[in-house]
């Protein structure tokens, strides 16, 4: 069987790019074809794909617009269809803000695709950057998501099956496709058992310095909800992840905040292994694989009551939940967090990772398999 892998760009490394790695492995000879590529940008996480062929297209190889290629979003259905997928058996496209879902196909050809989310600058969600209190730019983004959000629907039709990575994804489906679709939550690298094992009999002595969270440092992640909390409070605060708010964020963060960048998989492990809770705060998040690999190594999760959060963070029994973006409310989950004895603060740990081990990569993978072959059959 020929297949192509579909993603929509290449050029840094989240929640979808883990999706695609994963996808990869399960079919090794996969071709990958996408927007723009820039392996540098993917920084510690190159190594994962720098052995990988792959098809850029025509809009990727020109250089000023694959520097600068946000404004250039309306010509995404030219990129897409552009492509040529007629010797393929199977195309699998990883859609996301790009909509990569927008490939055509023709018959024997199965599509299907897996969707992280429909594009949030379509459909009024949060984006990274607060671009409609440009004026020129709002005007220009008005007009060109008009056009997209026709586009987005008609081609979103296209595609023989449909993948969410969570509920909260699929119910955006129904409401802007009118189409249904298959719930297959993405892939988490969580800690092995017995590591597992070792760090909670680390945590017997119940000794545990600060609050850790790992985010893209974007507007929609709302960081700085937790560092307000952290100034107010004077509680111990890691940031992992980098981005373009970075700057911001530093300017308002007080000396119990610090910010570690981008680690390496070792350095992030020992991180979450000694971190006391998981803070959380973005808003409309489809699902949030690093919530799900916090509770791996049986991090409680106290977290903004949003999107495809609520699926799996419990109230009070594997974390917190709070019910407004703001630092007043945070800290009063924080308060009650503070508050758990030793037994219960043990017990949400085992809650924690038990919650976790639902989303292991082998889960996705037999998941992924088993939807394909009932496709194909």
């Amino acid at each position: 069987m020929k297949v192509a892998l579909v993603h929509d760009q290449l050029r840094e490394f989240g929640g979808a790019e883990r999706v695609l790695v994963s996808l990869k492995k399960i079919f090794p000879q996969a071709d990958i074809y996408t927007t723009t590529f820039d392996l540098n940008s993917l920084g510690i996480h190159k190594n994962l794909i720098k052995d990988w062929k792959v098809n850029v297209s025509w809009f990727g190889k020109i250089p000023l617009l694959n520097r600068f290629y946000s404004p250039f979003r309306f010509l995404t259905p030219l990129i897409w269809e552009s492509f040529d997928f007629s010797g393929y058996d199977l195309v699998i496209s990883s859609s996301g803000s790009w909509m990569s879902k927008g490939i055509k196909t023709k018959k024997p050809t199965v599509h299907i695709s897996y969707i992280h989310h429909p594009p949030r600058y379509l459909y009024g969600y949060e984006t990274a950057i607060e671009w409609q209190k440009y004026f020129f730019i709002k005007i220009y983004g008005y007009i060109i998501n008009h056009f997209l959000r026709i586009w987005d629907f008609t081609s979103t039709q296209r595609a023989d099956f449909l993948i969410a990575n969570s509920e909260e994804t699929k119910r955006r489906i129904e409401k802007f496709y009118r189409r249904d679709s298959t719930v297959i939550y993405p892939p988490v690298d969580i800690s092995d058992s017995k590591l597992f094992k070792t760090i909670y009999n680390h945590f017997q002595q119940f000794k545990t310095e600060y609050f850790l969270t790992v985010s893209r440092l974007a507007r929609a992640k709302h960081i700085d909800v937790l560092i307000k909390a952290s100034n107010k409070l004077k509680f111990n605060l890691k940031i992992v992840g980098s981005g373009r708010d970075e700057e911001r964020l530093r300017k308002i963060a007080g000396k119990t905040v610090e910010f570690l960048g981008n680690l390496t998989d070792e350095e992030l492990k020992k991180t979450y292994i000694n971190a006391k809770a998981f803070l959380f705060a973005s808003r409309d998040e489809e699902f949030g694989i690093a919530v799900v690999e916090a509770m791996g190594y049986g991090l409680p999760v106290i977290a903004f009551r949003s999107g495809g959060i609520p699926e799996y963070v419990i109230n009070e029994k594997n974390g917190f939940l709070f019910d407004q973006l703001i630092e007043s409310s945070l800290i009063k989950k924080i308060a009650e967090f503070e508050k758990l004895n030793k037994e219960k603060y043990l017990e949400m740990r085992k809650e924690a990772r038990k919650t976790a081990e639902r989303f292991t990569e082998e889960k996705f993978e037999e998941n992924i398999k088993q939807f394909v072959k009932s496709k194909l059959t």
